[in-house]
């Protein structure tokens, strides 16, 4: 396993619920980002979220990690629900 799957799968691991996304939930950097944290928060969701802009190989990584093409990314208890689309469906 490479270092940033490895730092990806330890993030899962460590956090219920795990939102990778574009900024932050106070300040998303795109609008799909905003609709899952919105969601998350309306919900009162506990989450941790990472912010892929900051760094370069989560954000390639993630989208090898989970083999989806696009952010946000969602995780719970481990498991990769999807992006914007799926966590819209599913609220």
């Amino acid at each position: 396993m490479t270092s940033i799957n490895t730092t990806i799968s330890s993030l899962i691991q460590k956090h219920p619920v795990v939102l990778f996304m574009k900024g932050t939930p106070d300040f998303p950097q795109c609008g799909f980002s905003f609709q899952v944290a919105n969601i998350l928060q309306k919900e009162s969701i506990v989450f941790h979220s990472v912010n892929v802009l900051e760094d370069e190989a989560i954000r390639q990584g993630i989208k090898d990690f989970s083999d989806w093409p696009t952010i946000p990314q969602l995780y719970i208890n481990g498991e990769f629900i999807g992006g914007c689309d799926i966590t819209k469906e599913l609220y």
